[in-house]
Formats: structure tokens, C-alpha cells, sequence
């Protein structure tokens, strides 16, 4: 037994039960009902038309599925280290009192300043040392003295 579907609903033909429509471009059309043909040659869209298949798959209406709703898995998060620092010197300085933070940020911020102060300190001697040698303008040092 061979079943048709509704070109308009969706909906089964039985055999021996409808109506065939065929247009001039010899398009086939079957129709379950005298309502679905109406219908469609009205030109409505059986997806406006709240009966029809198409309107009820659109609309997810009448899906066994939906009592069981899809789960969805949550994200599990794990801690990693990051480049620089592994994760236990990670957890050490979370649980580090604010206090004890503060003085090894300052302490930091000293060792970073004294640093400085001795590549600046080194720089100046450096520059002192070449200045001795001879004091050349641009100009002689292009080649461009006027005598």
C-alpha cells in the first residue's frame, strides 16, 4: 500500500481517497482534502496555517523528544600554570595574606630601583670615559670644518 503526502498539509493520502492537481508546467500536486486544495489554490502559506505539518514542524509542536530535554555538559575547569609560573607557585601567592603581598611587591619594586640605579650609575661612567678622548662636533666628524 503505497501513501501520498498532502503537497499543502503534510498530511497521509490513503489510496482511493483525494485529489490530484496538476498545473500547466505539469507540476503534480495531491491534496487530502477539499480544505488543503482550497487552500492552496488560494495561495497560502501552510506554514501560516496552524494545522498543517509544515506549521507544526516550524513551530516544534507535538515532538516526543521533548519530555527528555537534550543535557548539557558543563565545563570542567581544571587550573593550569601559566608561562612564567608553574601552579604551585600560583596557589602559594593566592593564599599569601594581603599584608605579606604588599611587602614583597615593595620589596620587589627596591630590587627593580637599585638596579636601575647601578645600569644609569654604569652608563654615565661609560659616557664620561668616551667624552675624555677628544670632544668632535657633527660637523668635524663629518668632515665639514670651515678653518
Amino acid at each position: 500500500m503505497k501513501l501520498e503526502i498532502d503537497s499543502f498539509s503534510g498530511a497521509k493520502i490513503y489510496p482511493g481517497r483525494g485529489k490530484l492537481f496538476i498545473r500547466g508546467d505539469s507540476k503534480v500536486f495531491r491534496f487530502h482534502s477539499s480544505k488543503s486544495a482550497s487552500l492552496f489554490h488560494q495561495r497560502k502559506n501552510p506554514r501560516r496555517i496552524a494545522w498543517t505539518v509544515l506549521y507544526r514542524r516550524q513551530h516544534k509542536k507535538g515532538i516526543q523528544e521533548e519530555v527528555s530535554k537534550k543535557r548539557t555538559r558543563k565545563a570542567v575547569k581544571s587550573q593550569r600554570g601559566i608561562v612564567g609560573a608553574t601552579l604551585d607557585v600560583i596557589k602559594e601567592r593566592r593564599s599569601m595574606k594581603p599584608e605579606a603581598r604588599k611587602a614583597a611587591r615593595e620589596q620587589a619594586i627596591k630590587v627593580g630601583k637599585e638596579k636601575k640605579k647601578e645600569q644609569e650609575a654604569k652608563k654615565k661612567a661609560d659616557k664620561a670615559k668616551n667624552v675624555t678622548k677628544a670632544p668632535i662636533s657633527k660637523q668635524q666628524a663629518k668632515g665639514n670644518v670651515r678653518r
